[in-house]
């Protein structure tokens, strides 16, 4: 039954045909069922589907032009949007969200009450309220008795956008609105867009208020020891980060203050391809009723089949942190001592891990260098270089130096070590070698968080400069070095100073 409170917001929800506030995920998912969206998998969890975007669409997100922010605001990174077209696409989804069945969610983005903000949902589909309340931080029933929000987020998926007539770059549109605290989202059915909108919300208002906002996931060890993976979707953020010797902070969004990390969000968002309950126990544990699978196939008998790509590689599950056992909540912790970057190197040549320098962990920083995984944006088909600022250029409104200069501050501050780690491609680039074993990766950042990597003996990489371990608990030997695992080392030299070219030139192009 739909609520009779009609929150208040940007539009007019008195004309909704029916309005759903704050339904309990159960229920959320049985309208999700009843209504066609998805179906009951044999684990529980609702299985859904993303129509003809099964990623998100960078290049259709766009910031709106207005006095108040522009000047704070990364342009060569950020597509600008008229205020006239803006204006007039808010009438669009203002007329469309007329005599439509809703659903609204209230939720706060960040784990610390002094930097969060209070974000409110309308969207059209139940699955997707479901996604969002899984995602984010879920107010209690006393919070939401006078819940007024600081920003909201309309997805309006079935309305596609006119270009010519809206001013977008095609049907799919994905627009913030600093000065109205407004964000609106149409022409595509992937509900990841919604949860880096508020994302890029916090990466624009936390720096400005001296917090670092990371892309990256936390994890906390039994002696009190946070550390820090960042990565681009499909590094092994989310992987990494749930280890059962370890307690989950949050597995892709924080921000870290004076008194140190916050989890922005209440969830979890894994990707499934190849999910295994050998290698990722936690998460394949995690996926059951009240989470959210995505263009995952079932068999038969309605068992999940994560090896299946035939959709998307991009296979998700969204799911709340405390699924996950033994989760920190609330998910805060203390500064960081080791901080991970995950690359996943197509080109073969990076070691597995690394110890970096204060200068090169900010080179690494802003270069951002790993392989877009196929799928995580649409029309992405297998693994290819790419450099991604901050590890998150996407979702930043901001300039880089901004970020990097308080990350440096911070690691100076705190004194954590950093570390480059590969979880790629190994014996040769992607085609010829193979993935990293994904055990050997755990040994090597279980010894380096564990302080095992303290007293080995390392050896500097001639090309990169890069500080290699030459033994690690539970590691072969010849897996460090990456120039022993390939059989011609005539063509790995070659490809290391091919990759080598390509950081100085990236590096350069940043600096201007």
């Amino acid at each position: 039954m739909a609520s009779t409170a009609l929150p208040s917001t940007h539009f007019d929800l008195t004309t909704a045909k029916e309005l759903h506030v704050n339904l309990p995920i159960a229920e959320l998912i049985e309208c999700a069922v009843r209504g066609g969206e998805g179906v009951l998998a044999s684990n529980g969890a609702l299985v859904t589907r993303t129509g003809k975007y099964t990623g998100r669409t960078p290049k259709d997100k766009a910031v709106v032009r207005e006095p108040n922010s522009e000047n704070h605001i990364w342009w060569e990174n950020n597509r600008e949007f008229d205020p006239i077209h803006f204006a007039s696409l808010k009438r669009k989804v203002a007329e469309f969200l007329h005599d439509k069945r809703l659903y609204v969610v209230d939720t706060f983005g960040g784990a610390d009450p002094r930097y969060r903000i209070r974000a409110r949902f309308i969207v059209q589909r139940a699955w997707h309220a479901a996604f969002i309340k899984t995602l984010l931080i879920r107010p209690t029933r006393d919070e939401l008795e006078d819940f007024e929000p600081d920003w909201t987020i309309v997805d309006v998926c079935d309305l596609k956008a006119d270009p010519a007539q809206d001013g977008t770059v095609g049907e799919a549109f994905i627009v913030l609105n600093f000065a109205e605290k407004l964000v609106l989202i149409g022409g595509t059915e992937y509900a990841g867009e919604m949860k880096k909108s508020v994302f890029t919300i916090l990466n624009y208002l936390l720096p400005m208020e001296g917090v670092l906002s990371m892309h990256c996931s936390a994890n906390i060890g039994s002696r009190g020891d946070t550390a820090l993976f960042f990565g681009l979707s499909g590094t092994g953020k989310t992987t990494l980060s749930a280890d059962p010797e370890r307690r989950l902070i949050g597995d892709d969004e924080h921000g870290w203050s004076e008194e140190g990390i916050f989890n922005f969000e209440g969830g979890c968002y894994a990707k499934c391809i190849r999910l295994s309950k050998e290698y990722e126990p936690q998460i394949w544990n995690a996926i059951r009723f009240g989470s959210v699978l995505e263009n995952v196939i079932l068999d038969n008998d309605r068992h999940p089949d994560y090896d299946d790509g035939t959709i998307t590689e991009n296979t998700r599950c969204s799911y709340p942190v405390e699924f996950i056992d033994g989760a920190v909540i609330p998910s805060v912790g203390g500064h960081p001592r080791n901080i991970c970057f995950l690359t996943a190197d197509a080109f073969g040549v990076l070691p597995p891990i690394s110890r970096l320098t204060p200068h090169q962990a900010m080179e690494q920083f802003l270069l951002g260098y790993t392989a877009k995984v196929a799928g995580t944006e649409a029309g992405v088909k297998e693994p290819s270089a790419t450099f991604s600022t901050c590890f998150g250029a996407p979702f930043l409104p901001l300039r880089p130096k901004v970020y990097a200069d308080m990350l440096g501050k911070k690691i100076a501050q705190h004194g954590a070590t950093v570390w480059l780690v590969n979880t790629g491609w190994t014996g040769g680039p992607y085609g010829v070698g193979q993935r990293m074993n994904i055990h050997h990766t755990r040994s090597m950042v279980k010894a380096a968080l564990n302080g095992e990597l303290e007293q080995v003996p390392y050896v500097s990489d001639p090309v990169f400069g890069l500080s290699i371990p030459q033994e690690c608990p539970n590691v072969p030997v010849e897996v460090l070095n990456p120039r022993d695992t390939w059989a011609d080392k005539a063509a790995y030299d070659a490809k290391a100073r091919e990759l080598k070219a390509m950081f100085d030139a990236q590096l350069e192009k940043i600096s201007r």
